[in-house]
């Protein structure tokens, strides 16, 4: 069965839905029945700094709390969603944390982060006001994906800015409804 983690990365105040969260439930409503979705608001999750010990104590421990929710999650689904409006042609501070710490998680003994991330498929669903400034983002996703092995699918982007500025953006909202059924 695919189990569907979809991680919001938008910092938008909480109950106000983003654009990339917009598109991204619309998207997920096209997902079969069966299909298992986990929703993620990350700015909501208190991760703790990442900090680099690669060099000097070379392995991490197992992560606590929200940390270790992630890790739980991320390892448990088959595809991971990257909920992301575009911020300053990038990757949203939400998000990057989150991604910071796969370099801790692969290095905690026993877990084979590595090895459990290949083959799962990455998904991205953002939002911006241009398409070409969103590709930078884009990118940093695709080669994420590569390092571990991962399927990265092609992005679905819609026109973002203001409070349901995708809603208008009819191609995006037309991909939306197919958008989870690519090979």
């Amino acid at each position: 069965m695919s189990h569907f983690l979809f991680l919001n990365a938008s910092t938008r105040e909480p109950g106000h839905m983003g654009n990339s969260e917009t598109l991204a439930r619309r998207a997920a409503g096209s997902l079969p029945p069966n299909a298992l979705q986990t929703w993620c608001r990350l700015a909501d999750q208190e991760l703790p700094p990442f900090i680099d010990l690669r060099h000097t104590a070379g392995t991490y421990p197992m992560p606590t709390g929200d940390a270790k929710a992630l890790l739980d999650a991320t390892l448990a689904a088959t595809d991971l969603v990257f909920v992301s409006p575009v911020y300053w042609f990038s990757v949203p501070s939400p998000l990057k944390v989150y991604l910071d710490h796969w370099s801790a998680w692969l290095r905690i003994p026993g877990v084979e982060f590595k090895e459990a991330m290949a083959g799962k498929r990455l998904w991205v669903i953002a939002t911006s006001g241009n398409r070409e400034k969103a590709q930078p983002m884009l990118d940093s996703y695709r080669l994420c994906a590569e390092f571990l092995g991962m399927r990265f699918m092609p992005p679905l982007w819609g026109k973002g800015g203001a409070p349901d500025a995708v809603l208008s953006d009819e191609a995006a909202l037309a991909d939306a409804a197919s958008f989870f059924k690519a090979p």
